[in-house]
């Protein structure tokens, strides 16, 4: 069992974690503390990635409430607009939009600060070099033609802006790729059964579509390049399931 305890000294302002644990150095993991900023401890969760976030919200004026109930998971975007950034999100889910806006309400960031659009990535509602930077993720495998909607979305940023990605990705070595599909042919499907029908029947479909895209392009840096955007890097994670990619508009 782990016991953390956050005190802070009405006086001075002094904060201080403690954490009590049976488990081998659980305890050099649950603390997060930032001076002029505050203090996590992620006990339940012990996830660094949790504490990260929660300082950089608490830093960005989210309130503390806020980061606790949402386990640090509040979007990025609220946190640069309330560091003043003009931010407009977009989706073609007016069901995902209801839910944005349900969290931005709770968030309560500057008003006019984060915009929500409805539109399709494919015929963006923006004039050309509207943007500083832009992201997206999950996107390229759901469109009918990949290089043309990432051409779409370079149209509207500035010639200098950075365009960022994240995405599913294949691990390259044949022992981790017999692994995944394991894991996504058949663990996805059991998980998603678990929780309703429709899961079950997302589970079912990621695995060959992640692999059926990658097969179809599997150079994306040079189809970014083609897209006119320049200087793409390309970072694996997770031993290549997952992908981040990033380059600047030309």
């Amino acid at each position: 069992m782990t016991w953390s305890i956050i005190a802070r000294d009405p006086r001075t302002g002094e904060i201080a974690i403690a954490v009590a644990t049976k488990f081998f150095a659980v305890g050099a993991r649950v603390p997060f503390l930032r001076a002029g900023v505050g203090a996590l401890a992620t006990q339940a969760l012990v996830n660094p990635l949790y504490g990260r976030r929660g300082l950089a919200l608490l830093e960005a004026d989210v309130p503390a409430a806020d980061v606790v109930r949402l386990r640090g998971s509040v979007p990025v975007e609220y946190s640069l607009a309330r560091q003043g950034a003009e931010v407009v999100g977009l989706d073609q889910s007016l069901d995902m939009l209801a839910g944005a806006r349900e969290r931005q309400a709770r968030l309560r960031p500057q008003p006019g600060s984060v915009e929500l659009v409805h539109g399709q990535a494919e015929r963006l509602p923006f004039p050309d070099a509207s943007f500083d930077a832009l992201t997206f993720t999950y996107l390229l495998r759901y469109v009918d033609d990949p290089l043309a909607t990432l051409s779409e979305l370079a149209r509207v940023v500035k010639p200098g802006g950075t365009i960022g990605m994240v995405e599913f990705g294949v691990p390259g070595s044949a022992v981790l790729r017999g692994l995944w599909r394991v894991h996504t042919r058949w663990g996805l499907p059991l998980l998603g059964r678990a929780v309703s029908s429709a899961w079950f029947e997302v589970g079912r479909f990621l695995g060959p579509n992640i692999e059926e895209f990658h097969a179809q392009h599997p150079d994306l840096e040079a189809l970014w390049r083609r897209a006119g955007i320049q200087a793409v890097q390309t970072r694996r994670m997770s031993f290549g399931a997952g992908l981040v990619m990033w380059g600047a508009k030309a």
